[in-house]
């Protein structure tokens, strides 16, 4: 189940998708008489973790809040292919009007979902947590985030705003790294400051001006391996994270250099809608 503040940004999603999706009315819906009654069920194409159901939920209760809902599964549950997910009953006209923006939300959460299992899966004994990034579909940044854990992986920054993620520009712009960390702390005591870097020279700056978190771009497995040991006799360590051009063939690897955290676009960007499918029972 969502948490209050997800579950409002839902019900906003939602409303843009059907308002997107239906217009000034479903023309194809109409040609079915206003009183007909219908069952219909969802089923999984293939194996999958799911994820969605509130946004589902949201959509029937948009379109036709009298629709009847009977969920088989819930968030996180692994199903296989041809794998009944739920059934609903109600108007015709509405489970007609409501089906695409329910499966696409539900395809695309799902997809996210199971991509952030697999990838948790090829790390695990390793104490590694694999972190998404922003690299996220327009408008759906909460939702996939949502999905990310679902599948056992782990959310970086939400934002712009939650925490200080200081790149090469940031800190050309700023003057130096130790310039960039300080002000930083001082703008915003509390929230984390972690900043990349693609030296050693780099990271010893970060470590020196107190970093809490310290990406290491497009580091190879002995410059990682090095980084995690020259971190570990820092007086103040930070927290290692491997980051650029990392993929399943490279993952566990990298997960065993002892880096703290790796972040993966492709939990967000990557994934491909899982196939689902609607039918009147």
């Amino acid at each position: 189940m969502a948490n209050t503040r997800l579950l409002q940004d839902i019900e906003n999603t939602v409303r843009i998708a059907l308002a997107e999706d239906i217009g000034d009315g479903d023309i194809t819906a109409r040609l079915i008489p206003e009183q007909q009654q219908a069952k219909a069920r969802v089923i999984c194409r293939q194996d999958a973790v799911i994820c969605g159901v509130d946004w589902v939920n949201e959509v029937f209760r948009q379109v036709d809040d009298s629709v009847q809902i009977n969920w088989l599964v819930k968030d996180g549950d692994s199903v296989s292919e041809d794998q009944p997910l739920f059934e609903m009953s109600g108007s015709a006209r509405s489970l007609l009007t409501a089906e695409r923006s329910a499966l696409n939300f539900l395809q695309t959460l799902s997809a996210t979902a199971t991509a952030s299992a697999f990838y948790a899966s090829l790390v695990t004994g390793t104490g590694v947590k694999i972190l998404d990034t922003r690299k996220t579909i327009p408008g759906l940044r909460n939702a996939q985030k949502y999905a990310v854990s679902c599948g056992g992986c782990f959310n970086h920054r939400i934002g712009l705003y939650d925490a200080f993620l200081i790149k090469e520009n940031h800190i050309m712009a700023c003057g130096s790294i130790k310039a960039a960390i300080s002000t930083a702390k001082t703008n915003e005591p509390g929230k984390p400051v972690e900043v990349e870097v693609e030296s050693f020279d780099e990271m010893q700056q970060a470590l020196d001006a107190g970093a809490d978190i310290i990406m290491l771009d497009n580091f190879d497995h002995a410059g990682l391996r090095l980084a995690v040991e020259r971190n570990k006799q820092h007086p103040t360590p930070a927290k290692l994270e491997a980051s650029g051009g990392i993929d399943q063939n490279t993952l566990r690897s990298i997960a065993e250099t002892g880096v703290d955290y790796i972040s993966i676009g492709l939990l967000t960007k990557d994934c491909s809608a899982v196939d689902l499918s609607m039918r009147f029972i």
